[in-house]
């Protein structure tokens, strides 16, 4: 950093200066060029050599005076130079983290404007949200069963799936107040707006049943195996345990081999009056990056392994993927094809990504390679034995208190 063309930062110089200085002052002679002249003494009158060497160190001395002066100067000029530009650092800090917050809120903003025309050109024919029961009543009493559920915005299809799973285990467990929690905030957040209806979230849910004075909690979480999504309800139970004094969770739908058999059952079951020699069912299931994405190859198995051969098994985001389904049902030489979810709901994937008109859906895909497709827009929550393995579960759990 320059100031008038003195190099401010080099202050080891005029350092040294000033330090050299303050140290001669405390003695009462001033030895200047080793010349050991007392300038307190005054010389004799008439030594003119005595006065000419006086003054000419009186001059050099003050000529000194003035150079530490200047110093000084410069060095305080710096110092306040350098103390004004630090605000400045500041200043333009503050400036970026204020430009930031202005994007993320313009972005969040954007995002909410997106998401409300999405929901002016969305075919309202989901349902009535009224006749679903969103259980977020207080006045629970000691024993809890909390149903925990990813969600879903068509009305209807939640009310037939995840709330007969309710109805189911409120009939199975009259003891327990049965009380409802989702895990995911945007579907919470889009029925909310739509609808107006409030649906607690997992923290909020929880937060009830200690508000409530709940001592027995049962959760019974809806997914379908113990991936990311039911680990991540097991940890947030985990955090709130001290809470209650006996806290318990049920197994997801696959969980053992029986599952998998009573599930590949019960689907045959509700699909087999498609099954003409000539028709493929064929199930999306969602997927998922976890290490359990296996359970969709091991129901395959099953379902080779029940003689059920007109099945098969896909996702929309992992494997088997859609080309693996066509090449399963080209090799069978099918020429029509049923689609259904592998889901407990029937939501947006099912309505979407399965079943919707644009191109990439499966039935697009499936109809341009030549066959003809039926849409059957039914979560497993619809099937009555599907449902029985959510009891059977929740009833092993409350075995274990």
């Amino acid at each position: 950093m320059k100031s008038r063309g003195i190099d401010c930062t080099d202050k080891t110089s005029l350092f040294v200066v000033v330090v050299s200085f303050k140290a001669a002052r405390t003695k009462r002679l001033f030895c200047f060029l080793n010349l050991g002249l007392d300038l307190d003494k005054q010389p004799h009158s008439g030594d003119k050599k005595v006065e000419r060497r006086n003054k000419m160190k009186k001059k050099l001395i003050i000529a000194i005076a003035m150079m530490l002066t200047l110093s000084l100067v410069f060095m305080t000029a710096c110092s306040k130079k350098e103390t004004a530009e630090e605000p400045k650092e500041e200043e333009k800090v503050e400036e970026a983290a204020e430009e930031e917050a202005a994007e993320e809120e313009a972005t969040e903003e954007e995002a909410t404007e997106e998401e409300a025309a999405e929901e002016e050109e969305e075919d309202y024919t989901t349902g009535d949200a009224s006749l679903d029961n969103p259980r977020n009543g207080d006045e629970i009493g000691e024993a809890e069963m909390l149903v925990s559920s990813f969600g879903t915005s068509f009305n209807d299809n939640r009310r037939l799936t995840i709330g007969a799973i309710e109805s189911d285990l409120e009939k199975a467990f009259p003891d327990y107040a049965v009380r409802r929690g989702f895990t995911a905030q945007i579907v919470i957040d889009h029925i909310m707006r739509r609808d107006n209806v409030a649906i607690d979230n997992m923290t909020q849910a929880l937060d009830r049943a200690e508000a409530n004075g709940v001592k027995t909690l049962v959760v019974v979480p809806t997914h379908l195996m113990s991936g990311f999504e039911y680990n991540d309800v097991v940890d947030e139970i985990a955090g709130k345990s001290d809470a209650f004094e006996k806290v318990v969770i049920s197994k997801p739908l696959l969980d053992s081999d029986a599952d998998f058999d009573a599930v590949a059952k019960a689907i045959y079951e509700d699909t087999k009056s498609y099954d003409d020699g000539e028709t493929a069912i064929c199930f999306m299931g969602h997927g998922t990056e976890a290490d359990s994405n296996a359970v969709y190859g091991k129901m395959q198995e099953t379902l080779k392994g029940l003689g059920y051969n007109n099945i098969f098994i896909g996702t929309v985001e992992a494997a088997p993927t859609i080309d693996d389904v066509i090449g399963m049902v080209k090799d069978g030489g099918y020429k029509k094809v049923v689609l259904q979810p592998l889901m407990v709901v029937a939501g947006d994937h099912a309505n979407n990504d399965m079943a919707g008109d644009e191109e990439d859906s499966w039935k697009s895909i499936m109809e341009k390679e030549g066959f003809e497709v039926t849409c059957v827009l039914k979560g497993l929550g619809e099937i009555q034995a599907v449902r029985d393995i959510y009891v059977a579960h929740a009833q092993d759990a409350v075995n274990t208190l």
